[in-house]
């Protein structure tokens, strides 16, 4: 009877207190996306507000996430992306260089946990790629924003990409 009435009060706190028990299994998830609309063509072109709302979106699609770090380049558009989030959870938006996505990759898997990372048309399926993921199809530059890619890297190694629209 002892034994039962612990299984149940272990099965109670697991259930009420999930990231308690299970926060620190060394896996890494990173929902990676494209920066939102943007006014225009030009190098670093601010949001539209189409994109503002997607930006807003997203927060609100994450805020159950229990998103920790998120990660950003140095462009207005990727930024404003990444914003809301990093407000919704009260983290810094933390730049990366576009142009070395083995190190934002090697940042990742060590510090393992949940990020966002806000990329463009020519990083996002890289930078799936290289966490071992299946990145897909291209983007499409000119139509695709709304792309949502959730990347687990599970503390054995094994990968998994599911695709989401948002």
């Amino acid at each position: 009877m002892r034994s039962v009435y612990l299984a149940f009060v272990c099965l109670l706190v697991a259930a009420v207190f999930p990231r308690a028990v299970f926060a620190d299994d060394g896996s890494l998830t990173a929902f990676i996306v494209r920066h939102a609309e943007k006014v225009d063509a030009s190098h670093d072109a601010v949001l539209s507000d189409l994109g503002k709302r997607r930006a807003k979106r997203l927060a609100r699609m994450l805020s159950d996430a229990e998103v920790e770090h998120v990660h950003s380049t140095n462009f207005k558009r990727t930024r404003a992306t990444a914003a809301p989030t990093a407000g919704a959870f009260g983290v810094k938006v933390n730049l990366y260089d576009p142009r070395s996505l083995k190190d934002l990759v090697t940042q990742l898997l060590q510090a393992k946990g949940r990020h966002l990372v806000v990329g463009h048309t020519n990083t996002v399926l890289k930078t799936i790629e290289l966490l071992g993921g299946e990145p897909g199809f291209p983007i499409d530059e000119k139509s695709e924003f709304d792309r949502l890619y959730i990347v687990t890297v599970g503390a054995s190694g094994t990968v998994s990409t599911v695709l989401m629209r948002y």
